[in-house]
């Protein structure tokens, strides 16, 4: 069983960076995919970035290339996103997920953690 929780949200400045951490607590943590996405009140959820179960293979939205990186330690059953430069446009409630293949819709992450805020001030 996968159980998702996110950390490492927070309130920043603009073209501050943040470390957003989801740690898994089940025992297949390498067999998932995992995926990042944002929500703002009033608008649908939005993929960020989702990377492979070897964590070789990444997806980033064209809204955030560039700017959050994506990783993964499957030691520690822990996928990351680091986010630079960040921008009064990430403000928004981030959740990390896991699917069982990789693919950046939603429909097919099927865990998903509780959130973490990110507030970027302008």
């Amino acid at each position: 069983q996968v159980q998702l929780v996110e950390s490492g949200g927070g309130l920043v400045q603009a073209g501050d960076s943040l470390r957003l951490s989801c740690a898994d607590s089940g025992r297949t943590f390498s067999s998932y995919a995992m995926g990042w996405f944002r929500q703002t009140p009033g608008k649908e959820r939005e993929f960020v970035s989702s990377i492979s179960g070897s964590g070789d293979i990444t997806n980033y939205a064209d809204s955030v290339k560039g700017r959050f990186t994506v990783s993964r330690d499957n030691a520690k059953n822990t996928v990351y996103l680091q986010m630079n430069n960040l921008k009064p446009e990430d403000t928004a409630l981030y959740y990390c997920a896991a699917s069982g293949f990789l693919t950046i819709e939603s429909r097919y992450f099927h865990s998903w953690g509780q959130g973490t805020q990110v507030t970027v001030s302008s």
